[in-house]
C-alpha cells in the first residue's frame, strides 16, 4: 500500500546553513510515528518544510489521502495544505486566548466552509444552515476530546494541559487524514502526559486519523510509537520500532555524545 506520506530527499538551506540534509521519511494509513532528535537537530524545520510554511531547497513531498490520487504539495501555502488534509500544532501555544473554546475549533472547521463573501454579508440561508453545522461540528470535536465543559470559557482561562488539547482538537476540525504534533507533551505534568497518550490512541482507533509527532518525552514516544525516526544535525540517523531505536548504537551516541559499544 502506497504511503499516505512520503518524504523524499528533502533539503532545507538558510544561507550557508543546511537545516535538513537530504532527509527520507514515509507513514503508512493509521500509523503513530515519532520524529525525535536532539535540540537543533531539525525537527521544527521539517515540519515547517511539509506543511508550507517554508519552501524547502530540494527534494520532494508527496501525500496520497485514503482514497484519492498522489500529489505533490511542495510550494503549497499552509492554508492549501491543510485542506488538502494535514493539519498541525505548534511547540508553542498558538491559540486565539481571547475567544472561546468553541470559538477556536470553529476557526479549524473555516477550510470546509462553503459559504462567500456575498453569503457573510447578507446572511442568506445557506449560510446560516451552514454557520450552525459549523457551531454542532465543532462542539462535537470538543466532546471527542473531553473539553465540552470549557465549550464557553476563553481560552486564556484553560489549564495549561486542556490548552494544549484545544490546539489538538482546532487542528482535528479541519478533517485531517494526517495529524502532525509539535512537542504535545511539552509542560505537561504526568497526569496530564497519560491523558494526552489516551487521546492520541483514542484519534487513531476512532478518528481513523495517522499521527506523526515530535515530542522529547521517550516514555510517550516508546508506548505510542509504531516506528521513529531519529535526526541528529539535519540527516535521518536511524529508523525502526521502539524496540530497534531503544538498542541503536548510533541513535545513544547522538543523545548521549558518547561512543558506544555496538
Amino acid at each position: 500500500m502506497k504511503p499516505i506520506l512520503e518524504v523524499n530527499q528533502l533539503t532545507m538551506d538558510f544561507g550557508g546553513l543546511r537545516a535538513l540534509d537530504h532527509l527520507d521519511l514515509d507513514i503508512a494509513q493509521g500509523e503513530i510515528v515519532a520524529l525525535i532528535g536532539p535540540n537543533g537537530a531539525g525537527k521544527t524545520t521539517f515540519f515547517n518544510c511539509i506543511t508550507g510554511i517554508y519552501n524547502p531547497t530540494a527534494g520532494d513531498v508527496l501525500i496520497t489521502p485514503p482514497g484519492r490520487d498522489t500529489k505533490r504539495i511542495n510550494g503549497l501555502k499552509p492554508n492549501h495544505v491543510t485542506e488538502r488534509g494535514m493539519a498541525r500544532t505548534f511547540q508553542n501555544i498558538r491559540l486565539f486566548q481571547n475567544m472561546t473554546v468553541l470559538e477556536n475549533v470553529m476557526i479549524g472547521r473555516h477550510c470546509r466552509m462553503h459559504a462567500g463573501i456575498a453569503g457573510a454579508i447578507f446572511h442568506n440561508p445557506a449560510t446560516v444552515k451552514e454557520e450552525k453545522r459549523v457551531v454542532d461540528e465543532s462542539y462535537a470535536v470538543l466532546e471527542k476530546i473531553g473539553l465540552a465543559q470549557y465549550v464557553n470559557e476563553l481560552a486564556m482561562n484553560l489549564p495549561y494541559g486542556a490548552q494544549r488539547r484545544l490546539e489538538i482538537a482546532r487542528a482535528l476540525a479541519t478533517d485531517p487524514f494526517l495529524l502532525l504534533l509539535d512537542e504535545p507533551a511539552a509542560g505537561m505534568n504526568p497526569q496530564e502526559t497519560m491523558e494526552l497518550d489516551d487521546l492520541i490512541l483514542r484519534l487513531r482507533e476512532k478518528e481513523k486519523v495517522s499521527i506523526l509527532l515530535i515530542e522529547h518525552d521517550m516514555k510517550l514516544v516508546m508506548s505510542l510509537s509504531d516506528r521513529i525516526f531519529v535526526m541528529d544535525y539535519g540527516k535521518k540517523i536511524a529508523q525502526g520500532t521502539p524496540e530497534e531505536i531503544k538498542r541503536d548504537p548510533v541513535v545513544i551516541k547522538a543523545y548521549l555524545g558518547e561512543e558506544v559499544d555496538a
